[in-house]
């Protein structure tokens, strides 16, 4: 049971990272410092989806859940809801580059922002 619950906080650590990857520029308009982190945390993001690798997190998770005598992600809230968008089925490298393309985007865009209303106050 002990492995089973690691496994599923990792899992919830692993979508928490992909919503900071995403969303984190809007917290560094709050928190000037946070960019420091954000940045190069967007950027391993995007890297991910470009080259294809696979997260760390991810052969983390499937060992603990082979230690607990696991054998796929059936049951529970985590296994049901979380899974499927951190693991979609069907995920191509077509979708992995538009991913990637729109990590980068929508990051470029909260930082243009950012720093144009830095410049202006």
């Amino acid at each position: 049971m002990l492995f089973r619950l690691a496994a599923d906080a990792v899992v919830l650590a692993h979508l928490v990272f992909i919503i900071f990857v995403l969303c984190g520029g809007f917290l560094a308009w709050r928190w000037r410092k946070l960019a420091l982190v954000h940045i190069p945390t967007a950027v391993w993001g995007a890297l991910i989806e470009f080259a294809g690798w696979i997260c760390p997190l991810t052969p983390l998770e499937n060992k603990l859940r082979v230690l607990a005598g696991d054998v796929g992600y059936g049951g529970g809230f985590i296994d049901h809801y979380l899974i499927p968008i951190i693991y979609p089925t069907g995920l191509t490298v077509g979708a992995q580059l538009t991913i990637g393309t729109f990590v980068l985007l929508l990051n470029a865009f909260v930082y243009t922002v950012y720093f144009r209303r830095r410049r202006h106050t």
